[in-house]
């Protein structure tokens, strides 16, 4: 299914891979995974313009390579080096490539992008056994990106922080399995207190280690009086 959001198309497939499409043609990928994940049913779209990947974990040159058109630009965050089981670095890809810290604004063509920070907290739930963050601060960031007037906001893998309260979006497509990142009732909240114009929940059932109830989700968000759709 498709989700259409004013001039925007969007299609969440898979994980956290997310594609939109502008009225202009403008074809935009967050976080392209791999088909072993179930991203895009092993189907090749080789369509994107724009290629965002927020963090290493997410960083996978062959999915890149399924999404991406030949002049595609492929944003990473800075932190970003070669892949596990690669040494491939964004570097060598075959595409134009540009590095962007977290908290950054900038313009792209016709596309306006912003980023935010992406991390989890040390002394919060989302910790390994030796109390190390799944996500340390300063390794990934989060998306803005607007097309046609239509700006839509992917967090990244992350946990709710106070700086996500001044983000200001149309299209709110929050992570909501819990497992690494914010549960369903903390993207529920946050979606609450900065009030977009739609959400889409993204990064569940996709695996089972990204397990969520998606149903109680959108009845969670709705009863909040803001407009949700599960994109499945």
């Amino acid at each position: 299914m498709t989700v259409r959001f004013d001039a925007v198309t969007l299609e969440w497939v898979g994980l956290a891979t997310v594609r939109l499409e502008g009225q202009t043609g403008a074809v935009v990928y967050t976080d392209p995974g791999p088909e072993r994940a179930g991203v895009l049913d092993g189907s090749e779209p080789r369509d994107g313009d724009l290629i965002l990947v927020s963090h290493g974990h997410h960083y996978d040159p062959e999915s890149i390579r399924r999404v991406a058109r030949d002049d595609a630009l492929v944003v990473v965050h800075e932190s970003i080096d070669a892949s596990e089981g690669s040494s491939e670095r964004p570097e060598d890809l075959p595409f134009d490539v540009e590095r962007v810290r977290a908290d950054e604004s900038f313009v792209l063509g016709p596309l306006d992008l912003f980023t935010t920070p992406a991390y989890n907290d040390p002394d919060g739930p989302h910790t390994d056994d030796e109390g190390v963050p799944y996500h340390p601060e300063g390794r990934g960031c989060g998306f803005g990106i607007t097309i046609d007037g239509v700006t839509a906001f992917w967090p990244g893998d992350t946990d709710v922080h106070g700086f996500h309260d001044a983000v200001t979006v149309d299209c709110f497509l929050p992570p909501i399995d819990g497992t690494v990142t914010m549960d369903r009732h903390e993207a529920a909240s946050l979606a609450e207190r900065i009030e977009p114009d739609l959400v889409v929940p993204v990064r569940y059932d996709t695996v089972p280690a990204v397990e969520a109830d998606a149903d109680a989700f959108v009845v969670d968000v709705a009863r909040r009086g803001i407009p949700v759709a599960l994109d499945e």
